[in-house]
């Protein structure tokens, strides 16, 4: 993450296109990472089927770019 370097903080809009988070599937427990696109705005809810066992999974995402920090749960999805 890069600081201003005036302030020592971090910069404004300093979340990366490449940064990753990751979820445990609700039925089969398999980590999945997932890539992050701090364009599609700040909060994020989608399905995604797990890779592993294709059981449907709600996916929310939550971006603070002031920070960089990202915050990603999942539910069953219905």
């Amino acid at each position: 993450m890069d600081l201003d370097p005036e302030t020592d903080e971090p910069e404004e809009g300093t979340l990366n296109s490449d940064q990753d988070a990751s979820y445990c599937c609700w039925a089969c427990g398999e980590e999945i990472v997932i890539p992050i696109d701090p364009t599609m705005g700040a909060r994020q809810d989608y399905v995604e089927d797990c890779p592993v066992c294709c059981r449907p999974n709600e996916i929310h995402v939550e971006l603070d770019p002031h920070f960089g920090d990202v915050r990603c749960w999942n539910d069953p999805a219905e």
